[in-house]
C-alpha cells in the first residue's frame, strides 16, 4: 500500500506584531541554511557558547541532570560535558532549520543510514511500526534524512509559542506523512493501522494515570507507559531508532531490530526496558542529548531537584 499524507490541523501563521521578532529570526535562520554545513556547525558552536553564558535556568537544569545521571564523574568532567552539550544544542538550532529548509541535494554523502531493512521486514506484518527514539539535538535533521528514505509520521508536543509551534508543525509536515499530537492516541493507532511507521520519543517528564516512576540512569523518573500500551493494542513492532552527529561532521542513523518479547504483560517492566534502551543510546553521544529538559519533575512523594 502506498503511504498517503495524513490530514492534520495545521494552524494559520500568526502574523501579529508580537510575532515579528521571531519571523525575523526565522528569516535569518533560512539564510544560514544556505551556508556549507561545516560553517553552520562552527556558527552553532558559537551560539551554544553564548547559550551557556546566558543560559540561566536552562544551565541550572542541565547541571542538575548531569549530576544526577553521572554521579561517578568528577566535577571537571561534568563541566566539560556541560559545555559540549551547549555547543551541541547550538549546532542543533541550525540543524533544525536545515532539516526544514536545506535542499535535498545538500544531504548527499553526508550520512549513513543503517538498519532500514529491519523496518522493511517489520512493515511486512501490516501493523505499522513504532520507531522509538529520544530527544537529541539532531532530532529534526535526522527526521529529514529518514524522510528521504522512508515515509513516516511523527508524534509531537505542541509548543506554547504560536510562531514556534507553527514553524515546527508546518515544516515537519512538508517532509513527512503527518504530525500526531502526543495525546491523539486514536490518530497514532490510525497511522499504525495504515501500516505507517510512527517516530515516537517517550523520554520526557510526564504525569497522569498512565505514568509510572521508573529508573532513568538509576534515578526515579515519571515516565509514560504509552509504549507498552500502544504496542499491545496495535501489535506494532517496536524498533529503537537513533541518530548522531559524528566527529567528522557527518551523521549516522541506525534503525535497530524490533525488541524481542515486547510488549509483555507488565507495563512497568516494559517502560523500564525502554528507558534502558534510551540510556544506552545517550551514552553513545551524551553531549547530544537534551539535558536542559526537567526530566525529574512531577515525582509524587519525591523532592523536586530543580528547586
Amino acid at each position: 500500500m502506498t503511504a498517503k499524507k495524513q490530514k492534520t490541523g495545521t494552524r494559520k501563521a500568526p502574523l501579529g506584531p508580537r510575532s515579528w521578532p521571531l519571523w525575523l529570526g526565522a528569516g535569518l535562520a533560512w539564510l544560514a541554511t544556505r551556508l556549507p554545513f561545516r560553517w553552520q556547525q562552527a556558527i552553532g558552536r558559537m551560539i551554544g557558547r553564548l547559550f551557556l553564558r546566558l543560559g540561566g535556568r536552562r544551565r541550572r537544569v542541565t547541571e542538575v541532570n548531569l549530576a544526577l545521571c553521572f554521579p561517578e564523574q568528577s566535577p571537571e568532567a561534568r563541566r566539560a560535558l556541560l559545555q559540549a552539550h551547549f555547543e551541541a544544542a547550538g549546532i542543533g538550532v541550525l540543524e533544525t532549520v536545515s532539516g526544514w529548509w536545506a535542499p535535498a541535494a545538500r544531504f548527499e554523502g553526508l550520512y549513513m543510514l543503517e538498519g532500514l531493512d529491519h523496518l522493511d521486514r517489520a512493515l511486512e506484518a501490516g501493523h505499522g511500526a513504532l520507531l522509538v527514539s529520544a530527544h537529541f539535538t539532531t532530532l529534526e535533521f535526522c527526521a529529514r534524512i529518514l524522510s528521504m528514505n522512508q515515509p513516516f509520521a511523527c508524534m509531537y508536543r505542541p509548543n506554547r509559542n504560536p510562531v514556534i509551534d507553527y514553524l515546527f508543525q508546518r515544516n515537519r509536515e512538508h517532509h513527512i506523512l503527518g504530525t500526531i499530537e502526543r495525546n491523539d492516541i486514536k490518530g497514532l493507532l490510525r497511522s499504525l493501522k495504515n501500516n505507517i511507521p510512527v517516530w515516537y520519543a517517550p523520554d520526557q517528564g510526564a504525569r497522569g494515570r498512565q505514568t509510572e516512576l521508573v529508573p532513568f540512569f538509576g534515578v526515579p523518573a515519571a515516565t509514560q507507559t504509552a509504549t507498552h500500551r500502544i504496542a499491545r493494542i496495535s501489535r506494532a513492532p517496536v524498533l529503537p531508532f537513533f541518530g548522531y552527529r559524528l566527529a567528522d561532521g557527518r551523521y549516522r542513523l541506525t534503525i535497530h531490530p524490533p525488541l524481542d518479547d515486547f510488549p509483555t504483560e507488565d507495563p512497568v517492566a516494559d517502560t523500564t526496558r525502554i528507558n534502558q534502551v534510551i540510556e544506552q543510546a545517550i551514552l553513545a553521544a551524551p553531549e547530544q542529548y537534551f539535558w536542559s529538559h526537567r526530566r525529574f519533575k512531577r515525582r509524587e512523594g519525591l523532592p523536586d531537584p530543580y528547586r
